[in-house]
């Protein structure tokens, strides 16, 4: 058994090599950790940053559950989706209305058109511009909860767009209540924790 250890981990590259016994180490059987050491000796690979490696991989798993711990829940999810729900659609009618009482076409296709745009733009625009702006939404608000990168950082605006433009997949909106992080929060790697600045 010894000599596949082996055997395996003479395919591995350094990188891997590196990884297996920094990051990983905890994964592996002592017998494979030994093979993994062996070859790193054997390609005379610089061990002098292994340490350095380790304690920040053992930073960020911290980090990571940390995170984790402070997820919310599917029935805070919920809440936070009914409360934006209502104020986007409270929105949509307001800017509808306005844009209704200024234009008045004849054209049925391009009234639909228009409502179209609208319904999709309103929505766009109150998931991002809250987000990108406060890291939460009304509900959020109201929930005292907020958006993160799955490591607890803040997200980019990217990550907010990305996030935003995820939340029209197809049930979509049903994930969160069966998982902890929705489609939205998986494709755009952020989550929905606690706000313990409030």
């Amino acid at each position: 058994m010894e000599n596949e250890f082996k055997e395996v981990m003479s395919q591995r590259t350094n990188e891997e090599l590196i990884k297996i016994l920094t990051v990983e180490i905890g994964k592996y059987q002592p017998i494979a950790v030994e093979a993994a050491e062996l070859e790193v000796k054997k390609r005379n690979i610089d061990t002098s940053d292994f340490e350095q490696i380790r304690e920040k991989a053992f930073a960020e798993k911290e980090q990571k559950e940390k995170v984790n711990s402070n997820v919310v829940g599917s029935e805070i999810r919920f809440v936070n989706f009914l409360i934006d729900f209502i104020v986007w659609l409270v929105l949509a009618f307001m800017i509808s209305s306005v844009i209704g009482f200024f234009i008045q076409p004849t054209n049925q296709g391009i009234i639909s058109l228009i409502g179209y745009i609208l319904i999709f733009g309103t929505f766009i625009a109150y998931y991002a511009i809250m987000e990108i702006k406060f890291q939460k939404t009304i509900g959020k608000f109201v929930t005292k909860t907020k958006v993160v990168k799955i490591n607890g950082e803040k997200p980019t605006d990217s990550d907010i767009i990305a996030r935003t433009f995820c939340r029209f997949i197809p049930f979509d909106r049903i994930s969160s209540l069966f998982v902890k992080n929705g489609i939205h929060d998986y494709l755009s790697k952020t989550t929905v924790v606690k706000d313990k600045t409030e």
